[in-house]
């Protein structure tokens, strides 16, 4: 089933069919906020609450509407709130490392460069950080960020270009 047809059924009245929605989205949104908060911790309880936040919305929500993105857009205004609450923006805090990181899954010679990779990222701006994220490492199109962020196509291009600038500057100092 595709995520419309899921959407149909949960506003149909059966409840049951957003643990499809959960199954299928858990991973790749615990993933996501874990590069935006750092903390594996953090990302389980924000996942959590972006799909306690979903399932409370989605009978709300306009039926044309892309659910992945609508999805990542709870998911990203949920670690940017948690971000500016703790007034962290590192990526990965080595005291706070654990089995379950992506950095351990890494063969031993990529590890070095995973962690200097986040540490880079966490020097770009909060803004610009999140567009590259959604772009590089989650795949999505301009378009689409500009939904999940609430802004225009051409500011998630200068996002981009900026950050990746930026990013070219701090990983290669030039």
């Amino acid at each position: 089933m595709d995520d419309v047809q899921i959407i149909v059924q949960v506003r149909e009245g059966n409840t049951d069919a957003f643990a499809e929605i959960v199954e299928r989205y858990q991973i790749p949104i615990n993933h996501y906020i874990y590069r935006m908060t750092g903390d594996c911790e953090v990302a389980k309880d924000l996942a959590q609450d972006t799909f306690v936040k979903a399932y409370k919305g989605i009978l709300k929500t306009d039926s044309n509407l892309s659910f992945k993105a609508w999805l990542y857009r709870i998911a990203t205004n949920n670690a940017l709130q948690h971000n500016r609450r703790r007034k962290l923006l590192s990526f990965i805090p080595f005291s706070n490392l654990s089995e379950h990181s992506s950095v351990f899954k890494a063969p031993p010679d990529q590890i070095e460069d995973k962690l200097i990779i986040k540490q880079v990222l966490s020097k770009i701006s909060p803004d610009q950080r999140v567009c590259l994220i959604l772009y590089f490492v989650e795949g999505f199109k301009y378009r689409e960020i500009a939904d999940i962020l609430g802004i225009t196509k051409d500011s998630v291009c200068k996002r981009v270009a900026r950050g990746s600038k930026q990013f070219q500057i701090l990983y290669g100092g030039g």
